[in-house]
């Protein structure tokens, strides 16, 4: 399906209207940002430890040849 009218541009304040109750509570349900980023990542991760097997399976470098930078 293909349509030969243009698309038209999307006007915020016109066509997703937002109340200032619904400014405040975006602001105050943002996710906060950590000055630790690493130790964030690193705390999701551990909640999804890899099972033995699939530590086995991955994929390493051996036998590939070496190279140079």
């Amino acid at each position: 399906m293909s349509s030969k009218k243009p698309s038209e541009m999307l006007a915020l304040e016109k066509d997703l209207p937002t109340t200032p109750e619904d400014v405040r509570a975006l602001r105050e349900n943002r996710p906060k940002a950590s000055a630790d980023w690493f130790a964030q990542l690193q705390s999701l991760a551990d909640q999804f430890p890899p099972s033995e097997e699939a530590l086995r399976k991955r994929k390493t470098f051996a036998g590939c040849e070496p190279f140079e930078l």
